[in-house]
């Protein structure tokens, strides 16, 4: 049920980070070692996203633009439906572009949902990109109910047929609320990321409990993270942060974290709490 990396730090070869380590997010591809019974390999193709800044220019009271007075970052990405390891651009073009903002995936698809492009996480929207790590049961059914009581966008936006473009429509929609709705669960709209994400799984797993729910979400200044049913390290220290599926190399330093969780990462600073609270199980700063 694939596998993702999210990395923070000083800027580094956006391949590298596919292919760092012993046991590199590539490696994972062919021989995960924690899926849980969530499949065997993640060979049904991958995806990573970067940052990088966008001149912003806001008009002034004559609809002039200025010049630009400060940086935004934007995700780009790359995808493919074919399986990491037989795509030369991992080794040949990918390490030219540098970032200190790097997200990647691959991806095991569930029975029944396309192998193509355009259901390869990231997903990206502006700012943000996202990865989904599990399956979600009867999840046209199940996330129809979800968006219809949050007032999401249609789903039908979804860029493929899959409980993980799904998810992105929501969470976008969370993240980013155009208009007001008045659902019983939409009467209160947040932007806040930890806060968005602990509002979706739970929507999710109160009508599927069994839905497996890793979700990865970056900003390109911060990572967010929750863990259902999969598993989920990280590695923060005050130069780097790492969220990952799996460790991708022997560092002493790695935590694992547990089930139910709610992670919020970046370089000197990492807070785990749970998933269904606001009381803070772990923090580091």
């Amino acid at each position: 049920m694939c596998r993702h990396l999210g990395y923070l730090g000083p800027p580094a070869p956006v391949g590298d980070l596919l292919t760092r380590g012993t046991h590199s997010l590539r490696a994972q591809a062919w021989a995960p070692r924690d899926m849980r019974g969530g499949g065997t390999i993640n060979a049904d193709g991958f995806g990573v996203a970067w940052w990088v800044p966008t001149v912003v220019q806001a008009p002034d009271g004559n609809g002039a633009h200025p010049p630009a007075d400060r940086d935004a970052p934007a995700a780009s990405r790359y995808r493919n439906a074919a399986p990491i390891w037989t795509d030369p651009a991992v080794d040949e073009v990918l390490p030219q572009l540098r970032s200190a903002a790097v997200l990647g995936a691959v991806r095991s698809a569930t029975v029944g949902m396309p192998v193509e492009r355009s259901a390869c996480a990231p997903f990206t929207h502006g700012r943000w990109a996202f990865s989904h790590n599990g399956v979600v049961q009867d999840w046209r059914r199940v996330l129809t109910a979800v968006a219809t009581g949050f007032g999401s966008p249609s789903l039908l936006e979804a860029e493929a047929r899959t409980d993980s473009a799904a998810l992105w429509v929501i969470l976008r929609g969370l993240l980013e609320p155009a208009g007001v709705s008045y659902a019983p669960e939409a009467l209160v709209r947040h932007s806040d990321p930890a806060i968005a994400l602990r509002r979706l799984a739970g929507a999710v797993l109160e009508r599927a409990p069994r839905a497996r729910l890793n979700l990865l979400l970056g900003d390109g200044e911060t990572l967010w993270a929750t863990t259902a049913y999969h598993s989920l390290s990280v590695l923060v220290t005050d130069e780097i942060a790492v969220v990952a599926s799996e460790p991708y190399d022997d560092d002493p330093r790695w935590q694992p974290v547990a089930d139910r969780q709610l992670v919020t990462a970046r370089p000197g600073h990492l807070t785990v709490a749970s998933l269904h609270s606001d009381e803070s199980e772990r923090a580091r700063t």
